[in-house]
């Protein structure tokens, strides 16, 4: 016997407590009854309005903070994709019968996303528990009543010490996410220097709206002239100034094996050595590839990296995995890391990316690798530079990922 289907919007109207579905532009999409009732809002005087249009702050309150500390509150679920419980807030609503009259109002917030297949925010659900009666009823003077007036104000306060405390730690962290960045673009070759690597482009794009950024590297060597050329990209785990600077140590480091080793597996044994002395470098990745035009070869190996990719003049891509190996500080040392090689046609197109390009929360990681061959077969014929804007245009999320991206494509 086939089960029943299930009426969604009846559970929706049925949910205990205040609930609201928000669009990601602040808009209601849809509100249950007790949202209604609580509020002393229709449905039709919320839906299709912008939540802070209904819920303005009190201008009669010159020290209101509950619009500010909610606007803050879902800006934060978009930007991170996760759920954000606020501090006890009062927020004064205007009478709805009575223009120009406010109500004194507590209540407590939780704001969920609703996430799309691509991993985007495509809904926030906002609950609230309205606690004013609380406050009412047990604010009568005198006796057992008084004194737990008494403990729920201080309840309140220390909920608002609490509050103010995380959005100082925010700005703190915000402050050093900017210097990281800063750091990270100056220790990156600039755009200038990746021009003397025949057709080359590179991105770095960081992560929105959330700290683990500035782990992410890429680099592009001369070996041989020009007529040889080590191409590289890196992923360093942590984030702010010690992921930044654990990045440089290893950059700079691969580049400096990258000139004198035999080949790109020899550079990452090199590297890989370093990266055990070097504090904030466990399981950090890496791949590295060595191009020869005028044998119109590639050789490459990986450190528990993801794969490159080398699209081929006709449309057909292959990812370069048969040399992938443990991450850089998790292989014994007298074993050598593996190396493969193969060969490409004039025209061709050489991609490497950090894993912010193809990783989607809750989706297994050959869909972002299938993603990202389609993009580059369809797109070959562009240059370097088109391409590389194209292909974070069609695979990053349009608000922006939630982990940084490094993305280097030279045309063969």
């Amino acid at each position: 016997m086939a089960e029943a289907a299930i009426d969604y919007a009846a559970v929706f109207q049925s949910l205990p407590g205040m609930v609201a579905l928000l669009t990601p532009e602040l808009v209601y999409a849809d509100v249950n009854e007790e949202f209604v009732r609580g509020t002393g809002r229709s449905r039709a005087r919320l839906v299709g309005r912008h939540v802070f249009d209904v819920f303005p702050d009190n201008p009669n309150d010159p020290a209101a903070t509950g619009m500010r500390n909610l606007e803050a509150s879902l800006y934060r679920v978009l930007a991170t994709g996760e759920r954000d419980t606020m501090a006890l807030q009062r927020y004064d609503v205007e009478h709805a019968d009575r223009p120009g009259e406010w109500e004194e109002r507590y209540w407590s917030p939780v704001n969920t996303p609703v996430l799309g297949p691509d991993g985007k925010v495509v809904l926030i659900v906002h609950r609230v528990e309205e606690v004013t009666e609380l406050f009412r009823a047990r604010g009568r003077t005198g006796g057992r009543n008084g004194r737990a007036r008494v403990l729920e104000a201080e309840l309140y306060t220390r909920a608002r010490e609490l509050q103010e405390l995380n959005e100082r730690l925010r700005r703190a962290h915000s402050r050093e996410r900017e210097v990281a960045l800063a750091l990270q673009e100056a220790m990156l070759p600039a755009r200038r220097q990746v021009s003397r690597h025949h057709r080359a482009a590179v991105r770095y794009r960081p992560a929105v709206g959330a700290l683990n950024v500035c782990g992410d590297w890429y680099d592009l060597v001369d070996l041989v002239g020009g007529r040889r050329i080590g191409v590289s990209v890196g992923d360093v785990v942590g984030h702010g100034l010690a992921a930044a600077g654990v990045m440089g140590q290893l950059r700079s480091a691969l580049s400096a094996a990258s000139r004198v080793a035999a080949g790109p597996a020899q550079a990452l044994d090199v590297l890989g050595r370093y990266a055990h002395v070097v504090d904030g470098a466990e399981s950090a990745t890496a791949v590295t590839t060595f191009i020869d035009f005028d044998r119109r070869t590639i050789a490459y190996s990986s450190a528990g990296h993801p794969p490159p990719v080398l699209v081929h003049p006709d449309g057909r891509t292959r990812f370069l995995d048969r040399a992938t190996d443990t991450p850089l500080d998790a292989r014994p040392d007298p074993i050598p890391r593996p190396q493969a090689e193969t060969r490409f046609a004039p025209g061709a197109t050489l991609v490497l990316y950090t894993d912010g390009l193809i990783e989607r929360r809750r989706e297994d990681i050959d869909a972002g690798l299938a993603r990202l061959a389609d993009a580059l077969r369809r797109h070959r014929d562009q240059d370097p530079e088109t391409l590389a804007d194209t292909v974070l245009l069609e695979l990053l999320p349009p608000g922006g990922a939630t982990d940084d991206t490094a993305l280097v494509i030279v045309r063969l």
